[in-house]
């Protein structure tokens, strides 16, 4: 592969990461999918419709996955959540900041985007917040932190810390075996309790979740497979094109904002280029502008007040620390972490939930003593 063709391929790759990202925004939007959201309407009203669209989500992004994988179209070693170590700590405390963060600002990272996209400047300013605090914790002062803390305990293991890879290991059964049987089975099984029940009645919420499990798995074939050069020109190296990692990406919103936010400000500097996580932010707002628009329900909205503005930025450095901590966000490690089976989204998941609950009890305490 030539330079020229090594060029075109890159700038196809983020083409289609723009597209895809565009369609996950629409749908997002316009099913009304959202994680925090699903938690309170089971908080405050004992409604699982939205829980189960995003276990139609995780059902779809679980066996799209394992198929990849069994397929040899991704190596599930080479993907952003691949470690021989379980940062379990990290994990369950991010996800416990990253659940408090995102009832503070109304919404975790892919649904802040979506707002932004209907003309929510709250969740320009969210976004911004999020992403200064997200690199922080990536490279600056909060990142000293994290390493010298949670990052510190961990557990180290012979294998890919993954349920496949930790099933392999005891039995004669290949990785990639045991990553289908088990997409299909814990895949199916997320599915089938998704169309059970009333809540089925709401087909779009159901087929919106399902779409978007899809357009995580699309994610993975797009960074994991398409975009992928086995020897570059000049390095002969095996590369993923265009992702942060230099492994296989698929969807997640907070450290894709952080580089976002990085290139923009450093524009100028050869070394900032463009990944699928960088367009990926951009094509979610910009679906999501493109659904306000046609739908006829764009609107401009800003803060309340001074107390509105502390509860969204308290929330949103939260959800940037949190995020990064956690080594995703309710769709990095919700949907595109789960679907590869990690063993360390299990504790950051819990700790979103865990955060979010808590968060909204205590919203609803406050608010009753005020009445």
């Amino acid at each position: 592969m030539s330079i020229a063709q090594l060029s075109l391929l890159t700038t196809l790759a983020l083409v289609a990461a723009f597209v895809l990202s565009a369609v996950f925004g629409a749908v997002a939007r316009a099913t009304r999918f959202c994680t925090m959201g699903a938690i309170s309407d089971v908080v405050a009203l004992g409604d699982w419709t939205r829980v189960k669209q995003w276990a139609a989500a995780g059902g779809v992004a679980l066996i799209g996955f394992s198929a990849l994988v069994f397929t040899g179209l991704v190596d599930a070693d080479r993907t952003l959540y691949a470690s021989h170590q379980i940062l379990w700590l990290a994990a369950l405390v991010g996800g416990l900041l990253f659940g408090v963060g995102m009832v503070l600002s109304s919404g975790c990272g892919n649904k802040t985007l979506v707002r932004l996209g209907g003309g929510s400047l709250k969740a320009l300013v969210v976004l911004v917040l999020m992403g200064v605090s997200a690199f922080a914790t990536l490279k600056g002062i909060t990142a000293v932190l994290r390493v010298a803390t949670v990052d510190a305990v961990h557990i180290d293991l012979a294998m890919n810390a993954s349920l496949p890879d930790g099933l392999a290991a005891s039995s004669q059964l290949r990785a990639t075996s045991l990553s289908l049987a088990l997409g299909l089975v814990l895949g199916g099984a997320l599915l089938v309790w998704a169309a059970w029940g009333r809540e089925t009645r709401d087909v779009r919420s159901l087929v919106g979740g399902m779409l978007i499990g899809a357009l995580v798995v699309g994610a993975w074939w797009l960074s994991g497979h398409w975009a992928v050069v086995e020897e570059h020109p000049l390095t002969l190296e095996h590369v993923f094109l265009a992702t942060n990692s230099g492994r296989a990406e698929a969807l997640s919103f907070v450290t894709p904002v952080a580089y976002a936010l990085d290139w923009l400000m450093f524009y100028s500097d050869a070394n900032k280029r463009l990944t699928l996580g960088i367009v990926s932010v951009a094509g979610v707002v910009a679906g999501a502008a493109v659904h306000a628009l046609w739908s006829r329900e764009f609107r401009w909205e800003g803060f309340a007040g001074t107390g509105d503005l502390a509860h969204h930025a308290t929330g949103a450095v939260l959800m940037g620390i949190g995020g990064v901590t956690a080594m995703g966000c309710t769709i990095g490690q919700g949907l595109s972490a789960l679907s590869t089976l990690s063993i360390a989204s299990l504790p950051a998941i819990a700790g979103i939930v865990i955060g979010a609950v808590v968060s909204l009890k205590y919203q609803s305490w406050q608010l009753e003593r005020t009445l």
